[in-house]
């Protein structure tokens, strides 16, 4: 059967066309080198899958086959968090165990329902992973919930995909599995992982609806949820849960963490991780325009169109015809496809003004509305955070991070402020974004784990007025 493609609108389904891959160049280079650096045990993914279950077709992503399972059903469960479907999930890098189980873990790929920002119903796939390693540490085996740095906006950029194949290359597609290092750290510990690809990341209904935080936040709480159902997991309502994530998945770890008392007071949060968190979107912008990852800007716009369509003729007012080619282009782009095709390019390139996205945002009431709405801060977590940001961050800015901890400080959170003081490794290029990803993941790990076991922590809100 030949596999079929799908066309999406701004409010359901667009165009997953194949494009070709630009300005192979030093940007090529640049790209290879930080794979090679950021996940040097991954592994080439086919791109070609097998066909559903039911013997429909695959969806077709820049050359990469999207397996029938993402496509979501046209009726949902009620509940949140509820499965709709299971299958099991081959790991890509898993060894045999003495006992007969594969190592690190037995994984399962999910379905399940979410509420998206508009109070609707929305299909999320994600991955959980039972882990082979025992729990050492106080109380029931715990779950973590990892909320996964920006894969982009393409349906082949799926974590859960990652997982399979850390290492995909398509047709003018590239995407690296890089969180998978973290998910196997916390695997060795012995608690449970679960993943979650976010609203509209892999699941083929709808455009990925880069950085919404409630969007991102419902989906991570709603993960931890359905781990509970998934057959032969050890976790329960009782489990203590740490929601874990840096960059685009710490956007999402911050958001789930103030929205949890009032979506899911039934998940038993013991703390949270949040990483370079782009809690400012308006200061956040700033810093991607015009970096190795400008195309992330098209990510944003897409996803804000999608969720308020209202948007569509704004957007369409304000952008050129290479603007909206770009919009068109990153829809279903990975973060490899971006940096190859649009890195370092300057927005004023996309506007019908010539002018900066910030400045036609500033302009721009509704576009202003839109940002505000997103912004993190303005609830207060009830678990303890962790808060982690690189003081020479120049993609998602330090200072925009170092206020939200502020922020909740203010608020009476229990706040873990950590500024992670690294030299000043190169403008733009995203090196000072994703060293302290590195640097700063044991710790951020045995700070949640201390969480899971049940060990207390104190507030260094304190020191904020001498903290960088």
């Amino acid at each position: 059967m030949s596999p079929r493609k799908i066309t999406r609108s701004s409010s359901t389904v667009r165009a997953r066309r194949s494009a070709e891959p630009r300005r192979p160049g030093r940007l090529l280079a640049a790209s290879v080198a930080a794979a090679a650096c950021l996940c040097a045990s991954t592994v080439s993914a086919s791109a070609a899958g097998p066909a559903g279950a039911d013997g429909s077709a695959s969806v077709v992503s820049r050359g990469v086959t999207v397996p029938a399972f993402y496509d979501p059903p046209a009726q949902l469960p009620a509940a949140d968090g509820a499965l709709v479907r299971t299958e099991p999930l081959p790991l890509g890098l898993s060894l045999p165990g003495l006992d007969g189980r594969r190592l690190p873990g037995t994984a399962t790929r999910l379905m399940y329902k979410s509420t998206d920002a508009g109070g609707g119903p929305v299909a999320v796939t994600g991955a959980y992973i039972e882990p082979a390693a025992a729990w050492q540490g106080d109380g029931p085996r715990p779950l973590v919930a990892l909320a996964s740095g920006t894969m982009g906006q393409g349906d082949q950029c799926a974590p859960s995909l990652s997982l399979q194949h850390p290492l995909t290359i398509g047709e003018g597609t590239v995407s690296l599995g890089y969180d998978n290092i973290a998910v196997y750290r916390f695997l060795a510990t012995g608690a449970a992982v679960v993943v979650t690809d976010y609203a509209g990341l892999g699941t083929t209904d709808r455009l990925h609806t880069y950085v919404d935080r409630v969007d991102e936040g419902h989906a991570l709480l709603d993960a931890a949820r359905a781990a509970r159902s998934v057959a032969g997991a050890s976790v329960t309502a009782a489990s203590r849960v740490g929601l874990y994530g840096y960059s685009q998945g710490g956007g999402a770890s911050a958001s789930a963490a103030e929205l949890r008392s009032s979506y899911a007071p039934d998940v038993n949060l013991a703390g949270t991780y949040a990483g370079a968190p782009p809690a400012d979107l308006t200061e956040v912008m700033k810093g991607i325009d015009g970096s190795a990852l400008a195309g992330a800007l098209g990510w944003s716009i897409n996803g804000f169109v999608q969720s308020d369509p209202e948007l569509k003729a704004v957007v369409d007012a304000q952008t050129n015809a290479a603007g909206k080619a770009a919009l068109k282009d990153t829809s279903t782009m990975c973060v490899g496809d971006a940096i190859l095709g649009y890195g370092f390019t300057r927005s004023e390139k996309w506007t019908a003004s010539g002018k900066p996205i910030a400045d036609v945002i500033a302009a721009e009431p509704k576009l202003r509305a839109v940002l505000d709405r997103q912004r993190i801060g303005t609830l207060r977590p009830t678990a303890p955070v962790r808060l982690a940001t690189g003081v020479q961050d120049d993609i998602v800015g330090h200072r925009q991070a170092r206020q939200l901890a502020v922020d909740w400080c203010r608020k009476g959170a229990e706040v873990t402020y950590e500024a992670v003081v690294l030299p000043d490794l190169g403008d733009k290029i995203l090196t000072n974004h994703l060293a302290p990803l590195l640097t700063d993941q044991g710790a951020a790990i045995s700070w949640l784990t201390d969480r899971l076991s049940g060990k207390k922590t104190a507030s260094n809100c304190w020191s904020m007025p001498v903290q960088p």
